[in-house]
């Protein structure tokens, strides 16, 4: 006969099997079991926060300076050097970073055995860019400037949905903690502003983390 053990019951169901058929606990609701694109590692660590302290979420371009532009010919205000261009480059790719939907769900197994632990995501939220402040281009400029240089997939929105599951082993007398979100890519570049008259701003250092998939983190104590 199955031995069945409840986890936390907020935003996901998670239930251990240790041997035999179990069936869910009584009052959770059935799901359609739809797995996780990929098998992701069990850590030993809850999921690292960005360190930065001035981070806005799906930022806009800053405004322009009050910087007169000059024309062609126009000797009054000096070199002409074309359109304003708003600079972005990619400098440093850094590493993944999981930004959790929904609390922390946890399963123990207070077995002796190797018990087999689900977790169901039943909250569906979004997840955007995280910019430091001083991005002069949009961030859609800078997403792809990210790609090109590092060939990597990237967009400005990803949105974790209810119904994901996965599965894992859990040893005896330990936790598993899962929590479902959206890995972001953390890069370090600078951007800068060049005004037609030829005057430029100062560069700026932009941390910014940009979702790159969807999926569960997972950790073990």
């Amino acid at each position: 006969m199955g031995i069945i053990k409840r986890g936390s019951i907020g935003s996901a169901i998670a239930f251990a099997i240790v041997a035999g058929i179990a069936t869910a606990p009584a009052g959770a609701q059935p799901s359609v079991f739809v797995s996780s694109d990929e098998p992701e590692a069990v850590n030993t660590a809850p999921p690292a926060e960005p360190e930065e302290t001035d981070l806005v979420d799906d930022p806009e371009p800053e405004p322009e300076a009050s910087v007169r532009p000059s024309k062609p010919g126009d000797t009054t205000n000096g070199e002409y050097c074309g359109p304003t261009q708003k600079i972005y480059t990619p400098k440093t790719k850094g590493a993944r970073y999981h930004k959790g939907v929904g609390p922390t769900n946890a399963n123990y197994n207070a077995t002796s055995r190797t018990a087999r632990s689900i977790f169901t995501s039943e909250v569906t939220g979004e997840v955007g860019v995280s910019v430091t402040g001083g991005l002069s281009t949009s961030v859609d400029v800078m997403i792809a400037k990210i790609e090109g240089k590092y060939e990597v997939n990237l967009t400005a929105k990803l949105t974790a949905k209810l119904g994901n599951s996965i599965q894992v082993d859990t040893p005896p007398k330990k936790t598993t903690n899962a929590k479902y979100g959206v890995y972001r890519l953390k890069n370090t570049g600078t951007s800068y502003t060049i005004y037609s008259n030829c005057k430029a701003t100062a560069k700026k250092t932009i941390t910014s983390y940009t979702p790159m998939k969807v999926g569960w983190y997972l950790w073990e104590n």
